[in-house]
């Protein structure tokens, strides 16, 4: 098989992309470079359908070689293991907006491998892995209703920037990653701090433009070193099966979609499907070349007819499912300080969707460390969010997260990164859980609701309320849509979109768009954008209700951070031989710990206010200078025949002589002080040896 290779000059930089040079046995595979980084992307596909399969079986890998940094593996085993997370979030950028792009009914199992075999530091593999995704599929013989083309957006020195470096990214106030075809957008992942909808659509419009470069490119490729694409089956159930299908159960499905409440109208639909599948036999005569009819075709067919039905009741009664109008919310409640001992907590109830929130505070100590192919980095917030079965009420075990778990924690989290306060305003490690207690539609933006108000019962203060809110889509003919505000789950499965929109009342902090369909305009994500912006007021109101602002102060049971600074000089005096003055401190105040960094930057941690503050006291005396006139609270620490030696600054000592304990005289002063005993002194000089003279007597004058 000869080379092919093309160059495309896109975003100031050179993307190279090569095939026919690496894993040659694959169906399909390129080789993609742009500046240093270089990723192999190697695809897989099934001669044949999946036997008794009722879905198309595809998954993505994406693995970050560490070799690609010049790093080795750290742990005991020194190689690349279970996925981290940010090898699950790139493994689902890539298969989100590639799945709705293969024809229906496609059945042959594809595996696509995407490798960072290499990484400057600079250009994100993530999107890159997209790209050469996409131009695999494209000249494959694998059926693929692409090409797409994917960027990074991000606004540096108010400039739109394409595919901006790590170092560029950090200054943007908003990150969007876009995937496009030539006629719409099939997909968008973003982060922003709070920025107003008009500059989000701006980076939308700007992207759909770029994009084309890409996909320009990919048809000439094509041209180039293309495949005839294979002449696959494709399962498509006799025509007059779905026919009678569609009458037997069209009328029952109809009157189930009228049940407002979610388990009844799952019941009803059951029930409806059991009455249908009750005799397969009936359906044999549907058979084609001698395949018989399967439980699994039917139950395809009647997804079928639930989705006509869905789109019946919206396109020609303007109702939902549950009754709701388009725009209409489900109810909406919730309650704050919900769990006694945690340091935050709350529930958000939206409809049938419920979400536990719980915030932990933590210190410097408790950062998250993350270990990647840019270096080691620190998180200082984490959003974890876990789905167990019975919320849906499915009698299962849970098995820890999977991808779908880390996929909507992540979104949640950058949610609400946009509103944290800075590490010097509130230098705590914060980490939230989500708890879905129950689910029917956008638990991911139900944890961001109540994340919000968990935080602020926390006493962390955030720079604004957050929520969030779904958007779903019907597409009808001749482009006839309806939107859906706040989706349940049947609209979700049934629906063409899903759109999440989080932010405050000020702008937007997420983004997320994930289609069934082949894509969607600019114009018609505009129209989203103003209908999820009024829901999230309206949810943003209904919050208010609950808690307006944070709490004052934070949990009595959270542990209390003070920051001071001594000098660099002074950090080993305070640090002490050993670590002998930390140790001392810590057992005087009864604090939890001190951590002092190189700079002289000191965190101290104590479960009370009353100890922290006095640990703070003492380490601002030891780098005090001790002043001459001053009087100061004293300590004993040694008794001599001729004084008290007396601690009266942290770390500092000085002597009060026998003829200053008292205007009169003292005979024997080991019956007027002992060690320990406390009082004030006056210091008096400081001699040339550096050594310090109380009084006792001329402090009490």
């Amino acid at each position: 098989m000869s080379i092919s290779r093309m160059e495309i000059p896109f975003g100031g930089k050179t993307i190279i992309v090569e095939t026919g040079k690496v894993a040659k046995q694959a169906t399909s595979s390129v080789f993609l470079t742009c500046g240093g980084t270089t990723i192999l992307v190697a695809i897989c596909m099934a001669k044949k359908p999946s036997a008794g399969s009722d879905f198309f079986p595809m998954a993505v890998e994406y693995q970050e070689k560490a070799y690609a940094a010049g790093k080795i593996p750290g742990g005991f085993f020194k190689r690349e293991g279970r996925p981290t997370q940010k090898e699950i979030l790139s493994a689902r950028l890539v298969d989100r907006p590639i799945r709705p792009l293969f024809p229906e009914g496609f059945l042959n199992e594809v595996i696509i491998s995407c490798n960072v075999l290499s990484s400057d530091g600079e250009n994100d593999p993530d999107v890159l892995a997209i790209l050469g995704t996409s131009v695999a599929l494209h000249i494959s013989e694998i059926p693929f209703e692409g090409p797409v083309g994917a960027i990074r957006v991000c606004k540096v020195d108010g400039q739109l920037v394409v595919n901006p470096v790590y170092a560029d990214r950090d200054k943007s106030p908003f990150e969007l990653v876009v995937v496009s075809t030539d006629k719409g957008i099939v997909m968008i992942e973003g982060e922003a701090k709070e920025v107003p909808e008009a500059e989000i659509l701006e980076g939308l419009r700007f992207a759909h433009e770029q994009v084309q470069v890409l996909v320009e490119a990919q048809n000439k490729f094509r041209k180039q070193c293309g495949k005839e694409k294979a002449d696959v089956e494709l399962f498509q159930p006799h025509p007059d099966l779905k026919k009678k299908i569609h009458d037997m159960a069209l009328g029952p499905i109809q009157e189930a979609y009228k049940i407002n409440d979610k388990i009844a109208r799952e019941q009803a639909v059951i029930a409806v499907a059991d009455d249908v599948l009750k005799n397969l036999e009936a359906f044999q005569e549907f058979k084609i070349n001698d395949r018989e009819v399967t439980e699994g075709q039917i139950k395809m067919i009647m997804e079928a007819v639930e989705y006509a039905a869905v789109r019946e009741a919206v396109f020609e009664k303007q109702k939902r499912a549950d009754g709701r109008g388009l725009k209409e919310i489900r109810d909406i409640s919730g309650e704050i300080g919900v769990l006694p001992r945690t340091h935050g907590s709350s529930i958000f109830t939206r409809g049938q969707t419920q979400s536990l929130a719980v915030v932990t505070l933590g210190t410097k100590r408790d950062e998250q460390m993350v270990e990647g192919l840019q270096g080691v980095e620190y998180n200082d917030f984490m959003l974890h969010y876990n789905f167990p079965p019975f919320s849906v009420g499915e009698a299962k075990m849970s098995r820890g997260p999977g991808r779908r778990e880390i996929g909507h924690g992540a979104l949640a989290a950058k949610s609400i990164k946009g509103v944290l306060p800075t590490k010097e305003v509130f230098p705590y490690t914060i980490r939230i859980v989500s708890e879905i207690l129950e689910s029917n539609g956008s638990s991911s933006m139900a944890s961001v609701c109540a994340g919000c108000l968990s935080l602020m019962d926390a006493g962390v203060p955030i720079k604004s309320p957050v929520a969030g809110i779904s958007i779903g889509l019907i597409m009808g003919e001749k482009g006839k849509y309806s939107l859906l505000t706040d989706i349940m789950g049947l609209e979700d499965h049934f629906g063409d979109m899903d759109f999440k929109v989080a932010g405050s009342a000020e702008g937007v902090t997420a983004i997320q768009l994930d289609l069934k369909i082949k894509g969607v305009s600019v114009e018609l994500l505009t129209a989203a954008v103003a209908q999820s912006r009024e829901a999230r007021m309206f949810i943003l109101e209904k919050m208010s209700k609950i808690i307006k602002a944070p709490k004052g102060d934070i949990s009595e049971f959270a542990p209390r951070i003070l920051i001071t600074s001594v000098p660099q000089d002074k950090i080993g005096e305070v640090i002490g031989p050993g670590g002998k003055t930390i140790k001392r401190i810590i057992e005087e105040t009864g604090i939890e710990t001190i951590d002092i960094d190189d700079d002289g930057s000191v965190h101290i941690v104590s479960m009370t206010k009353e100890s922290g503050e006095k640990a703070l006291a003492f380490i601002r005396g030891m780098s005090e200078l001790p002043e001459v006139g001053k009087i100061y609270d004293a300590r004993v620490v040694k008794v001599a025949n001729f004084g008290a030696f007396c601690e009266f600054m942290p770390g500092r000592q000085g002597l009060v002589h026998v003829s200053e304990f008292s205007k009169t005289f003292v005979k024997d002063i080991e019956s007027l002080v002992k060690v320990g005993d406390t009082f004030k002194v006056k210091l008096t000089e400081i001699d040339k040896m550096n050594r310090m003279n109380l009084s006792k007597k001329q402090a009490e004058e």
